[in-house]
């Protein structure tokens, strides 16, 4: 018989990362960085983000301080930008945007023959320029991103780069990974908007944790 265990609602979260931190054990993590798995973890119920995610050595604290500094957020879908909370990001004036669905972005599309995602992230790049990207589900965003920071166009804060998928997903990340840029990423086929989401949402939750303490 399946036994369920009665919890003030009040309470869910705080047991919840009770649980992930009982079960993650050692896990060799900063403790930003695991502030950041953990969220994911929870999100998800995946553990496999402990082994999975990868961070660049200035890629927290970037994010931090790009938030701190008001930064544009940038998303290649509605669902990431619907799941990053505003609660902390509203403080610091930090605005997010998605043009997955601007008439220009499926103009530019249909006449290239190129995928929105990969047309959104050259209509933001004056906004990625300083600004933070989070890539969660197009493969085809995060390699324009790198295609174009590599011709010397953009250079954002930090890009969450997590596309999850089977076709060019997990090879788009390794390219993020090798392409100079400050990253958080997972490796391998992993990933999706909720997880981008959680992400900005971790960092955003340091940086209100920072700005309490001065």
């Amino acid at each position: 018989m399946v036994e369920i265990t009665k919890v003030d609602p009040a309470e869910i979260e705080s047991l919840s990362f009770k649980i992930i931190e009982e079960e993650a054990g050692d896990h060799g993590l900063n403790a930003a960085e695991w502030a950041v798995v953990q969220r994911l973890i929870h999100t998800t119920a995946d553990f496999e983000f402990i082994r999975n995610t990868r961070f660049h050595p200035q890629a927290v604290e970037a994010g931090i301080t790009a938030i701190r500094s008001g930064a544009v957020i940038f998303t290649d879908t509605r669902m990431a930008q619907a799941g990053i909370t505003r609660r902390h990001l509203a403080q610091f004036g930090c605005e997010v945007h998605c043009y997955i669905d601007d008439p220009e972005v499926v103009t530019v599309a249909e006449r290239d023959n190129s995928t929105r995602a990969a047309a959104a992230v050259s209509q933001a790049k004056e906004l990625l320029h300083g600004g933070m990207a989070v890539i969660g589900n197009a493969p085809t965003a995060l390699l324009e991103l790198v295609r174009l920071h590599q011709q010397g166009i953009l250079q954002p804060a930090l890009v969450v780069g997590m596309p999850v998928g089977f076709v060019n997903a997990a090879e788009a990340k390794e390219l993020l990974m090798a392409s100079g840029l400050v990253y958080i990423s997972v490796a391998g086929r992993k990933g999706g908007s909720a997880v981008a989401a959680a992400t900005v949402n971790a960092i955003a939750n340091l940086a209100a944790k920072q700005t309490e303490k001065t």
